[in-house]
């Protein structure tokens, strides 16, 4: 894959940012891809450099160990 396409897969993703954030700059926002890719970035730099890239299983592990309290210290 290269970069222009990377870069046009990134321009056609749907941000959210979470209702748990503030209005300040301490925001994470992820990104639906196609085919049940997810990108996250930090609202602070929303360069393509700083936006992390998951797959489909890779997500939903995360998401899985969130919600079951895996990854609470």
């Amino acid at each position: 894959m290269t970069a222009n396409h990377r870069r046009h897969s990134l321009d056609a993703a749907v941000w959210h940012t979470s209702t748990y954030s503030d209005n300040g700059s301490g925001c994470v926002e992820r990104g639906r891809l196609a085919s049940g890719w997810q990108a996250v970035r930090d609202t602070k730099d929303r360069d393509a450099a700083g936006i992390l890239i998951f797959g489909p299983h890779t997500w939903q592990s995360f998401v899985q160990a969130v919600r079951t309290g895996e990854l609470d210290s």
